[in-house]
Order: structure tokens, then sequence, then C-alpha cells
């Protein structure tokens, strides 16, 4: 007990140090950081906490539990962007210990830390706890939602079912109903691979209803009481679009999250590839398509728990990632839920192979090694690009790009090194691995990912902003305080909103009324 307290504390203290500091060294970047950010703003400007509102109007495609976080920051740190990120910070510290603490109960110890330690250095997941949006929040909710139930598939109990309907609830009071849709499709999968058979009670299934009945949907119907119905029929319509059509030019190739998911939780990916090779026969193994459940049985630790866990992480991967490569707005979070499983996947492949019951692949040192170095170079070739710059504008035709590209810049030397360290910590990895080094070699690995992520954001980032939205930022935050209108002209941007610190008097926002 004492030494699991130990490692909790260890592992929020390292969280804090990671997630927490550097939060406000960069502005907020259009359009979902700023957006969410305006909205809490305008909540705290206004003082009213039950419209989501954008520039002063209702702002129908997101529910407000994410927003009332951010504003309640605001409240607590001022309107920044440290506040606008500090929830998701919280958020990075509490999911390190979840994931620490569900492997440890499900497995053992080394499992636990093994998973927090493959989600935590990852670069997607790394990086989102450092953001102001709102898929952390959201993706935790699901992974929750989904966790208990997956309890519940192995030991019928209310607790788990309600436990299970609540955080779906908050998934749905966060970013809306594609929170149940994750779930509901990763059930439906889970019971053809369970040959439909699955013991539950009804009086379970009535308090599943009724909590994700209250939690979920209790601001949906107070805007129906209210007299907001259009808001609740805008919101809808939302969703139907995300879905039919590349909503605000986000379309992309077919594969597209394939390819996210590959490079953006490098080096999880990797390591997760040795699981997916085994797909078939974790399936075949769980043994839940070959028994019932006692509503009195407890099993905790036993090997059809841990193999029915895997089970659900497997169809609720496929799950998200096929869904979201079918619908044809791709955005790079939408598979971001997909982290989840996919860390799960590599940690219990990692363990496998410092036991010597899995071998680490060839072809898995050399995906290891061509990534980071594709990485270390990308980030050193950022570093300097003030150098050959103006080898490349004479061949950019878009004046605003040029404009951009001009931008001064102040690299910091620790930049290009960061990159190379990630090379040389791969390779060792690579290399030492073999030679049974593999505890250590792990650590290396960690501190090689760790030392690019933060240099990447603390470092990389505010010049990179420079490039790409300083100058008009700049501009906003100079009009504050300021009784004028600002539009950006031919573009979509909500940084007007927040830099300007917009009034509800200086709310017209008609291009055209704004030219005559």
């Amino acid at each position: 007990m004492k030494r699991t307290l130990l490692l909790n504390l260890a592992i929020a203290a390292l969280g804090a140090l990671l997630f927490i500091p550097g939060l406000g060294v960069v502005r907020l970047f259009d359009w979902d950081e700023i957006n969410f950010a305006e909205s809490a703003r305008e909540m705290l400007l206004t003082g009213n906490w039950f419209d989501v509102q954008i520039n002063f109007q209702s702002f129908w495609e997101k529910p407000p539990l994410f927003i009332w976080m951010q504003a309640l920051s605001m409240k607590l740190f001022g309107v920044n962007e440290f506040a606008a990120r500090f929830p998701n910070a919280l958020m990075g510290i509490a999911t390190l210990l979840l994931l620490f603490n569900i492997g440890r109960r499900e497995e053992d110890e080394r499992m636990g830390l093994m998973w927090a330690l493959m989600y935590g250095i990852s670069f997607l997941p790394f990086l989102y706890f450092k953001s102001g949006i709102i898929d952390p929040w959201f993706n935790v909710f699901i992974f929750l939602g989904i966790y208990y139930f997956c309890r519940y598939s192995s030991a019928p109990r209310m607790r788990y079912a309600a436990l299970s309907a609540m955080f779906l609830g908050l998934a749905v009071m966060t970013k809306g109903p594609v929170g149940f849709l994750i779930f509901a499709l990763t059930f439906a999968v889970w019971l053809v691979v369970q040959r439909f058979r699955f013991s539950f009670r009804w009086k379970d299934v009535a308090a599943f209803i009724a909590v994700f009945a209250l939690v979920g949907g209790a601001w949906f119907i107070a805007l129906a009481l209210s007299g907001h119905g259009d808001v609740i029929d805008d919101f809808i319509q939302y969703q139907i679009r995300l879905f039919q059509t590349k909503d605000a030019g986000h379309g992309g190739f077919f594969a597209y999250h394939f390819v996210i998911l590959l490079l953006g939780v490098f080096p999880a990916s990797v390591f997760a590839l040795s699981s997916f090779e085994t797909v078939g026969p974790n399936l075949r193994k769980s043994g839940f398509g070959r028994q019932c459940h006692r509503a009195n049985a407890v099993r905790s630790h036993s090997s059809s728990d841990r193999a029915n866990l895997k089970t659900w992480m497997i169809v609720s991967f496929w799950v998200v990632l096929i869904l979201f490569t079918i619908v044809r707005t791709k955005i790079v979070h939408y598979s971001s839920f997909c982290y989840f499983p996919l860390t799960y996947l590599a940690a219990d492949a990692a363990t496998r192979m410092m036991d010597g019951k899995l071998r680490f692949r060839r072809y898995q040192r050399i995906m290891l090694i061509v990534i980071a170095v594709g990485y270390g170079l990308l980030l050193a070739g950022l570093a300097h690009f003030d150098s050959y710059k103006e080898i490349i504008i004479p061949y950019v035709q878009d004046p605003f790009a040029v404009s951009c590209m001009e931008a001064e810049s102040d690299w910091s030397p620790w930049v290009p090194l960061a990159g190379y360290v990630l090379i040389a910590a791969t390779v060792w990895f690579c290399v030492s691995f073999r030679r049974h080094y593999r505890g250590r070699s792990f650590a290396v690995l960690a501190v090689g990912q760790l030392a690019f992520c933060l240099t990447a954001i603390l470092c990389a980032v505010p010049e990179i902003e420079k490039y790409s939205q300083a100058s008009a930022v700049d501009f906003y935050v100079e009009r504050q305080g300021e009784d004028c209108y600002v539009k950006p002209a031919y573009f979509k941007s909500y940084a007007q909103y927040f830099y300007t610190l917009r009034q509800p008097q200086n709310a017209l926002d008609d291009f055209e009324t704004l030219c005559r």
C-alpha cells in the first residue's frame, strides 16, 4: 500500500512538471483553442453560464461542460492562455494516474507504469495535455465509460453500470452524442465477438438509462424547457453535417487517421503493432463467448478479465478508427480516443518483450529509427529555416504566405539539439534492447522523447507561431480597449474576439455592413 501511494505521488508530481510549466508561452491557436477560450471569456463577461456563445451569439456546436472548466480556470488565473489550457494539464496528471492504477489492477504494477509511460511520452497525447482543446476530457470520459462497462461485462454490478453511464453522460456534456455513439458501436461489435452471450440484470439496465439521461441530458432538457429548442435543432444539424460533408474544409485522404496514429502516437504505435499481429487469437482467447457470468462472480485480476479488457481495447480502437475513416471531415483529434487502446496494446507488447515472451521485430526497429530520424531532422530543419527561406520564397505564389515566411524569429540552439537527442536515444534503444538492457533502454527512450516534446512545445512552437498568426494577433491585442469593430477579411478566425477582448457593443460581425 505504501509503495503504491508513493508511486501515485511520484506520477502526479512528474505529470505536474511535464504538463503545467509553459502553458502560457505561446498564444492560443485558431480555430479550436481560441474558439473554446472565447466562449469561456464571454461566459465570465456576460454572467450567462447557461448558453455557450461566440461573439455574444448562441454557439450550438458544443455543450458547455469543458467551457465551464475553462471559465472557472479564468476566474482563478485571469483571461489568458495559461487559464485556457490549465484544465487539460490537470487532466494530463489525472490520466497518467488512471492508466497506472487501471493497469496495476487489471494486470500488475509494471503494466500500469508502462501504460502511463507509453501514453505520457507519445507525441500527440503529450501535446494535447498542453493545449486548450476539448478532446482530452472528452476522450477520458468515453474511456472510463467503456472501462466500467467492461468491468460490468466481467462481473455484473449496478455500480459499474452506473459509473459507465455517468462517464458517458459527461462525455455527451463535453462534446456531444458522438461520445455515446462510440460506446454503442464498440458494445455492438463486442457483442458480435462474444456471439451475443452477455449476462445482465434489468435493474442495472434501468440504472444505466436513468444515470445517463440525468447526467448527459440535463442541459439539453433545460434548453428545451427554457425555450431554446432552436439551439438543440442547430446542434443536431451540425452533428449530422460532420458525418456527411467535409465541414470547414477539413477533408483528407482515406488513410488519414491511420497515418496520424502511426506518426502522432510515436513511439507507442510501433510497439502496438506486435499486439495487432495477434488480434485474432486475442479475441478468441477472451473466453467470454463460451461463458455466462453470474451476478455474484468475483474474478478480479484473473486471466479472463485481462482477456476481456484486451478485447474491449482492440474493438474500441478499430471502431473509432473505421468510424472516422468513413466520416468525410478529417481532423487530427477525431481519432484521438484511439490513444487509449493504442497505448494499452503498446504497453502490453512492451512488457511481454521485456519478459522475452514477444520478439521486438526488425521491422519495428527500422520503423522506430526512421520515424525518429524524420522527426529529429524536421525539428533541426525548422530551427534553421531563416537560413534557407530566401531560397524557397521565390517559388511561393501566395503573397500572404510569403509575408508570413518573412517574419523574424529567434530560434534557440536547444531546438536542433533536441532533434538529435531523439535520434540518438532511439538508436541507443534499438541497439541496447537486443543486449538485454531492457528496462534501462526504455528509460533512455523516454528521456529522449520527453526532451524532444518539451523542447518542441516550449522553444519551437513559439517561433512557428511567429510565421503563422503572430502579426494578426499582435494587431488584435493593440485594439484592446478601443471602441472599434475588428473583422478579418476573406478568412474565418476566432482570434479577433479573444485578443481584442471584444465587448457586446462591438459585436457587429457582418462584413458587408462594416465595409459600407
